[in-house]
């Protein structure tokens, strides 16, 4: 892992810093679902549906 600046150190992290690294990783996030859903195509259809009775069985 890499070492953070020590200039960095002494600064507090900005909201836009920490957006930009939110968007990041939410967008590395997405890729690697996306991708084990194209290796794995019966498992994603499965949680799919899993995903679809959830929602059709929650109340309000």
């Amino acid at each position: 892992m890499a070492e953070p600046d020590p200039e960095r150190a002494e600064q507090p992290e900005t909201d836009a810093d920490r957006r930009r690294r939110r968007a990041q990783f939410l967008r590395e996030l997405n890729e690697a679902r996306a991708l084990r859903d194209r290796v794995q195509p019966r498992k994603a259809r499965a949680a799919r549906m899993r995903q679809q009775m959830r929602m059709r069985t929650f109340r309000w």
